[in-house]
């Protein structure tokens, strides 16, 4: 079988052909005066072939109908044809998305900027049955009362019950007056919290809510004192502590096991250190020790990852990995033997994550009661780990020795490890442990952990066996979650349902354009068809819901369908058209008949007559350029637009005329409608021959035949208007004085124009003028042409010499420009930069005498002699004082400028002071800084220490290459720290800051507590460092703790936070309000005990 021939298959023929052959047709038409049936099927392009497979959808042929639709599995950015997904974004965000399908899965909590720690604490504490069964007892007007239990108690009921995956934490963020913004310790926070809670439900009467925090979290320890001696414990030993938990030392520790052992050690008080016994009446040895007197039924562990660097008086957080058991028997650290079992089982792991202390974010891994399963709470994402709190399966975990744990760090895992009892409780061990294996896991950023007591054997302590019905919640919270829940179902349920609406309107609309598509094409030149709009076809063919049918933009003044509109619109076959008119109506209705044989003609007719425009065109182009050149021969001539002309010879649409043909004259007419004077600007103009014009004239009055009066003829031997001769004679003269003016000027001042050095001598007055006025002065008396109205006149000399002046002392408020003794010769240093130009006596007479200003009124100059120079001559190398060579070149000792009026000190250090503090005081701009690599010397540039950048300019803030190292440039302030800066430049080189020599110029930066605005460094400045290699490098994250640039916050805590305002008088109405019901607890209590003594005494009678 031949393979297909497909080249050339949608290859488009040149626009071009048929462009010809619609010419050819229209000329036929005009010159016959009929249109047949062969002309309307090619102008209207009726016989081209239905196209298939193009690209784009073609306007030459009104039977394409491609790219109106994609492929069958394509799609596209915007309307009917986008990915399902995309289209339902315009319904906004899908609700069911934050709906949980049970609340046996748990909520997470909205993070309000950086409240993690708050976050897993609250997910710990609601987790656990007794603890929020407590919170929900409390009473509606206790609540009412107290803010901060009444949003507690309405988290912890959304978290119950609600159908939402995302709690809002923020009404109970609020109520403590939490700073959201900042990062604070979770273990301090929970044990602020504790305390608040313990003030907040001393007002409740009900017993199991108003001691649940003491019921549940509260143990007790005492310090024991014991003498070695008479072994006699001290009375302070007796004391009982209150503890919420304990807090355990990891550094250096491997296991909670080894912790407790640090944590109960006995210390031996010897030595210097020796305890006074009162029984012994002496210092005597002794050991002191902590005794455990109970423990609660939820026991924390604080683990202290967090250190104190005397060096650098900065905590750092230790990162080693910890072992913690599943199952912790308790029993053997009490103080007494007790026959009850102290099994804890592990409940909850806080971790915090990030190697800062102040830094990092803190998630929460709790068990559920209920089922047992483990859950990470990580803000407002809950994920299930299974049946262990790192992840993972039973089957998983390999029974291993002690030894053999291997810790990796930044990782959890879980292993089965021997459980080892106390050395000190061996006979205590229940049965029930001894010889079994206990499950230990390991994590380097487990920071507490939460254990529960077991439910004891006894059924005296431990907690209750849960049960999968929560406890009641308050009514009318209760009520207020449910409304919610149903409001929010109701928009999940409305949300599904356009959903699906959509959906079904999508599918139908897009299966509705391709069936109709389908039949839209024109099979034969027979069968009836229908004009549609190819700009509605496509928006009715991209969009869910179109509108009307429109046919207007293609229908003609006549009502019919216009020739030139053929690239706008579509052939419908007769089924197709009745579909879509059946469903949107509109119209106008266009059949096959419809074309317009008016627009035909009148087309035959404007393709005829631009056929006799080019002929009469193409001869005269020769006459036109002709008298471009000036070559016009004899016989009348006229006056025409020689810019005009220079355009109708460079316009490239010669078929027909147009508006800008209209104006060969107008240009070169003036206001009064005379011949415009040759030398007015834009009235330059040529002659062209009589036959010319008047094919110009022609072409004007049939453009536009009411206004001819850009068309208006000026014959060779017209005369330019008098009157505005005389104005531009008068303008020509004040110009001309201009002229004379500055040319007489520029002779005047020869050596100011030119910018030549002036040679000071002494004995001679000289005078200072400011250099801004001068550069002005400079730049207007050389403009010339039409670069003269770009600068203006200079502003008033005698306000400018004024300024020199101070206003309160009358004095030279700026200093004497810098004088240069060079090669026997004394001049101004750098007149381009110095504020102050120094020029000669003649030349400030010349400018008084020019500019309206006196003499007198001047600043002189004069140079100030040395002891034992020559009045006679000028200032040689013998005048001044001894010479030093720099750069081979010999340089002398600078001369002094004495001025009249003399210098005003005062004024000047006032301003530059002035100058100088809002100069440092800058914030947010650039400094470069470059690298000198190894034995490099830094460029002239650099040593030059800088030239401030431009306010307005841009820099870049990426590091680049240069021809002696790499430069950047750093963002900084006036206030920013030489500490500061060094850490930057560590953080771009990788050159540690003791490595660091620093510069700006030649100069040595050294001390790093001092701020760039002390050493005078400047936005733009340029400084350079080296790399002394004397230090080994390490890691820039041990000196940046928690902060890019090295420097440690003082921490506040929680202070301004509900959690510290023990005196405020928020918590002397919580006071107040625990007196009023302890009172009336007494009271009642005394009232039940007195009619209990009535009632028995009736039955005793």
């Amino acid at each position: 079988m031949s393979r297909l021939t497909t080249r050339g298959k949608n290859k488009r023929h040149r626009k071009e052909d048929d462009t010809l052959v619609t010419n050819e047709i229209f000329r036929r038409i005009h010159s016959i005066g009929t249109v047949t049936e062969e002309d309307v099927n090619n102008l209207y392009m009726l016989l081209k072939p239905v196209c298939h497979g193009c690209r784009v959808n073609t306007k030459d042929n009104p039977n394409c109908f491609c790219g109106l639709v994609p492929p069958p599995n394509g799609s596209r950015k915007s309307g009917l044809w986008q990915k399902t997904s995309e289209l339902f974004t315009s319904m906004g965000s899908d609700p069911s998305c934050d709906l949980r399908s049970s609340t046996d899965i748990p909520a997470g909590l909205t993070n309000m900027g950086a409240t993690c720690y708050a976050n897993s604490i609250l997910q710990s504490l609601y987790m656990n049955k007794r603890f929020r069964e407590g919170i929900f007892a409390v009473e509606p007007d206790v609540l009412e009362r107290q803010p901060v239990l009444d949003q507690l108690s309405r988290l912890f009921a959304q978290l119950c019950v609600s159908k939402m995956t995302i709690i809002d934490s923020g009404p109970f963020i609020k109520a403590l007056e939490l700073d959201n913004g900042v990062q604070q310790d979770s273990h301090e926070f929970l044990t602020l919290f504790f305390s608040l809670l313990e003030q907040c439900l001393s007002c409740s009467r009900v017993p199991n809510a108003r001691t649940i925090v003491q019921d549940l979290f509260r143990g007790s320890l005492s310090h024991v004192t014991t003498c070695s001696k008479c072994r006699k414990e001290s009375e302070a030993s007796s004391k009982l502590e209150d503890i919420y938990g304990l807090e355990l030392n990891v550094k250096g520790l491997k296991s909670l096991e080894e912790s407790l052992d640090d944590y109960f050690n006995v210390e031996k008080l010897e030595g210097d250190n020796q305890y006074y016994c009162e029984s012994c009446t002496g210092r005597v040895d002794a050991t002191r020790s902590i005794k455990l007197r109970s423990l609660p039924p939820v026991l924390n562990f604080q683990l202290k990852r967090c250190v104190f660097l005397p060096k650098t008086t900065t905590r750092k957080k230790i990162t080693s990995a910890f072992c913690f058991p599943e199952k912790l028997d308790m029993k053997c650290r009490m103080s007494e033997h007790s026959q009850l079992e102290l099994i804890y089982e592990l409940a909850a792991v806080l971790i915090h994550k990030g190697p800062a202390v102040n830094t990092g974010h803190y998630v929460a891994h709790v068990k559920d009661e209920n089922t047992g399963m483990w859950w990470e709470f990580d803000d407002d994402l809950v994920s299930s780990l299974g049946g262990h709190p790192f992840g993972g399966s039973s089957s998983a975990a390999k029974p291993v020795s002690n030894d053999s744990v291997s810790h990796q760090s930044g990782s959890e895992k879980f292993d089965t490890l021997p459980y080892k009892k106390h050395t000190d409780a061996i006979d205590s061990k229940s049965s029930e442990s001894n010889g079994s294996s206990v499950q230990m896991f390991s994590s380097n950023d487990a920071y507490m952990l939460m254990y529960i007591l077991r439910q004891s054997k006894h059924g005296e302590k431990g907690t209750k066996k849960v049960s999968p019905d929560d406890a009641s919640l308050p009514p009318h919270i209760y009520e207020e979650i449910t409304q919610f829940n149903a409001l929010f179902t109701s928009s999940c349920e409305e949300y599904k349902s356009k959903k699906e609406i959509l959906l079904n309107a999508i599918t139908q609309q897009r299966q509705e354009v391709r069936l109709v598509l389908l039949e839209a094409p024109v099979r034969s030149t027979e069968e009836p068809f229908f004009w549609i709009s190819t700009d509605w076809l496509r928006h009715w063919a991209d969009n869910i819901t179109p509108v009307t049918i429109d046919n207007s933009s293609i229908q003609c003044c006549h009502g019919k369908v216009p020739v030139s509109k053929t690239g706008l619109m579509k052939r419908l076959s007769a089924k197709a058209w009745t579909t879509l008119y059946l469903k949107y109506g509109g119209g106008p209705v266009l059949s096959n008949n419809e074309y317009c044989e008016t627009c035909l003609l009148d087309c035959a007719h404007s393709m005829a007559s631009a056929d006799t425009y080019r002929d009469r065109k193409g001869p005269l182009v020769e006459l036109a350029e002709a008298a471009m050149a000036g070559n016009c021969k004899g016989g009348p001539l006229y006056y025409v637009s020689k810019i005009w002309l220079q355009q109708w010879l460079r316009r490239k649409n010669t078929d027909s005329p147009c508006e800008a043909d209209t104006g060969p004259t107008a240009p070169i007419k003036c206001p009064h409608g005379e011949l415009m004077p040759d030398q007015a600007t834009g009235a330059k103009r040529v002659v062209v021959p009589e036959n010319l014009w008047l094919f110009f004239y022609d072409i004007a009055n049939e453009v536009k035949p009411d206004d001819l009066s850009g068309c208006y003829p000026f014959p060779s031997n017209s005369k330019p208007c008098g009157q505005c001769s005389l104005e531009l004679s008068e303008v020509a003269s004040l110009e001309d004085n201009l002229r004379e003016f500055k040319q007489k000027q520029r002779q005047n001042h020869e050596r100011l124009v030119l910018g030549k050095g002036l040679i000071l001598v002494p004995h001679q007055i000289y005078y200072l003028l400011p250099s801004s006025w001068l550069v002005k002065w400079k730049s207007y008396v050389t403009a010339s042409g039409k670069a003269a109205s770009a600068f203006a006149e200079p502003e008033n000399f005698k306000d400018v010499i004024d300024s020199l002046k101070c206003q309160k002392h009358s004095r030279l408020n700026q200093r004497p420009p810098d004088l240069i003794c060079k090669r026997g010769v004394v001049q101004q240093k750098s007149p381009s930069v110095d504020g102050i130009t120094i020029i000669t006596e003649n030349d400030w007479k010349l400018f008084c005498e020019i500019w309206d200003c006196s003499v007198e009124d001047g600043v002189s100059a004069e140079i100030e002699e040395s002891l034992d120079s020559c009045p006679d001559f000028p200032i040689s190398v013998e005048n001044y004082s001894a010479p030093h060579e720099t750069n081979g070149e010999i340089e002398l000792i600078p001369p002094v400028l004495k001025t009249s009026p003399v210098v005003c000190g005062d004024c000047i250090s006032d301003r530059e002071s002035c100058e100088l503090m809002k100069k440092l005081n800058y914030y947010n701009e650039d400094i470069c800084v470059c690298f000198i690599r190894g034995k490099e010397q830094p460029p002239k540039s650099v040593l030059e220490a800088s030239t401030p950048l431009e306010p307005d300019r841009r820099t870049s803030k990426r590091s680049r290459k240069t021809a002696f190292g790499n430069s950047i440039n750093l963002n900084v302030s006036g206030s920013t720290s030489v500490y500061q800066l060094k850490m930057m430049i560590w953080e771009s080189f990788g050159v540690v800051k003791e490595n660091q020599i620093l510069h700006k110029g030649s100069r040595v930066i050294d001390k790093e507590s001092a701020t760039l605005a002390d050493l005078n460094i400047f936005p733009g400045d340029i400084l350079w460092v080296k790399d002394s290699e004397v230090h080994e490098n390490r890691d820039i994250a041990d000196e940046i703790v928690g902060d890019k640039l090295g420097v440690e916050k003082a921490e506040e805590g929680f202070r301004g936070s509900l959690l510290t305002s023990n005196t405020s008088s928020s918590t002397q109405v919580i006071q107040e309000e625990a007196e009023v019901i302890q009172e009336e607890a007494e009271k009642a209590e005394e009232t039940e005990k007195a009619e209990k003594a009535e009632e028995a005494d009736a039955c005793l009678e």
